[in-house]
């Protein structure tokens, strides 16, 4: 069966087994130290994964004013994982070091690209390892070069104008996903400029996870999402982050919890708060 949002431990090894293996990719990474995810990954990984870099892999050339994280064109990103032996039909399983914060990067791009059969690996490598995986330090030998290519895809969008028409126009909800400090304004060591978007409401990434690292339910997923957003249907809603990074990880937890159709603006803060005259709220 195809996975399109999130696979188990026990799931992905029975899969791995199979004649039709997965193909694993690693996502680890960190902010502040670009090469750490590349060093986790060096100290110990699911066999066969192959490590995928945010910077290089996932996301385009900065120009100072698109973010920090600006997203590839959509043919370059195909590319990329046409040449890591990605096929049209391949069922991509994505983990990370951070609670499938990046890894959800990944899923939502590979949806954005029109491919169904992605999933994250609910509790990443330690859920792998607890259930008896085999863990390798060897880097495996390249796949032939697959034949991805783009189709029709299967999220939604926002660019800077619209969100800014639409704090008039008031459409749709922004949901925040940095942690509730940053969003206030306060403690921002990453962007220039601290503060949210007028109108934005708050849901920190990490909140999708329970006590063991895994994301919660869908029926408890739903409720806090309600909450937050006053039940409002998904076509309702858009999300961001920082850079567009952990926006996606509040994406794939909508996704699970039945949310679908809910809307990223890729550049988030990072791009917002870099353009002239941009609106910014403060305080909670």
């Amino acid at each position: 069966m195809p996975y399109e949002t999130l696979i188990t431990a026990t799931e992905l090894a029975s899969l791995q087994q199979g004649a039709r293996p997965a193909l694993v990719l690693d996502c680890s990474f960190e902010l502040t130290d670009l090469e750490a995810g590349r060093r986790l990954y060096d100290a110990g990984h699911v066999p066969g994964a192959v490590y995928v870099h945010l910077e290089h892999a996932l996301s385009a050339a900065k120009t100072g004013r698109n973010g920090r994280h600006p997203l590839p064109e959509r043919s370059a990103f195909a590319a990329t994982m046409a040449a890591l032996g990605m096929n049209q039909d391949t069922q991509v399983v994505a983990y990370d070091n951070a609670g499938g914060m990046y890894a959800a990067r990944l899923w939502w791009m590979l949806r954005w690209a029109g491919h169904r059969d992605v999933a994250v690996l609910d509790g990443g490598l330690a859920a792998w390892k607890a259930v008896g995986g085999a863990v390798a330090t060897d880097t495996p030998a390249a796949l032939p070069a697959g034949n991805f290519v783009l189709r029709d895809s299967l999220v939604s969008t926002m660019d800077y104008e619209q969100v800014k028409a639409n704090i008039e126009e008031g459409h749709r909800l922004v949901i925040d996903a940095r942690a509730p400090d940053r969003f206030r304004g306060e403690n921002e060591t990453l962007d220039p400029i601290g503060g949210h978007i007028p109108g934005a409401k708050n849901r920190l990434f990490k909140d999708n996870l329970g006590a063991d690292g895994r994301f919660k339910s869908a029926e408890q997923l739903r409720a806090e999402f309600d909450a937050i957003t006053g039940a409002k249907p998904a076509s309702a809603l858009v999300n961001q982050c920082g850079s567009g990074v952990t926006a996606c990880h509040n994406l794939l937890a909508m996704e699970i919890a039945g949310l679908k159709g809910a809307a990223l603006y890729p550049g988030s803060w990072s791009e917002w708060s870099a353009q002239p005259g941009a609106p910014i709220a403060t305080g909670a």
